[in-house]
């Protein structure tokens, strides 16, 4: 006798039972939105244990990967990292000051403005940046081996297709 589940995802079974309580609604958005959401659950664990340890949480690596990939001299200023991490500034500062405080980026005031600062990676962040993304990106591939090169390629393009409509879309009201 064949496992009602074999073949079924967590999303599966939601919509099965939503299918029984509102057979009128259709609830296909949960195939994909409610994988993504799902996904990014499962996989948050492991992405936050490879960056602990090197001695980091997710936020401080937004920091200083942000700044490696900005291109030498891995400098920015405070407003263009709250804009490209899209946090408050008071959430820059707490982990800007962690940051500083373990040796991995150094804040310093503008030489074209001095009134305002700019944060730059150490040696010791950018070797940190790098080792961390390197590790994160090793263990992130073993969970897409299930799927074959071809898999990969078709699921990145129609993901892009989507975020990409998002992205260009007007603020939507809740309502």
């Amino acid at each position: 006798m064949q496992n009602e589940n074999e073949g079924r995802d967590h999303v599966d079974r939601l919509q099965a039972q939503w299918a029984a309580e509102l057979p009128d609604l259709n609830t296909e958005p949960m195939a994909i939105l409610g994988r993504a959401y799902r996904l990014s659950n499962l996989v948050r664990p492991s992405i936050e244990e490879t960056f602990a340890s090197f001695g980091i949480d997710r936020g401080e690596f937004d920091v200083i990967s942000t700044l490696r990939r900005s291109g030498p001299p891995y400098r920015l200023t405070p407003t263009d990292l709250y804009t490209l991490l899209m946090i408050s500034s008071g959430g820059l500062t707490h982990r800007l000051d962690r940051l500083q405080k373990a040796g991995l980026i150094q804040r310093e005031r503008s030489a074209s403005d001095g009134r305002s600062s700019v944060v730059g990676l150490t040696e010791k962040g950018i070797a940190l940046a790098e080792t961390a993304f390197r590790a994160d990106m090793a263990s992130e591939s073993r969970y897409l081996e299930v799927l074959s090169k071809q898999d990969r390629t078709a699921l990145a393009a129609l993901l892009r297709k989507l975020l990409i409509s998002l992205e260009q879309a007007p603020p939507s009201d809740p309502a």
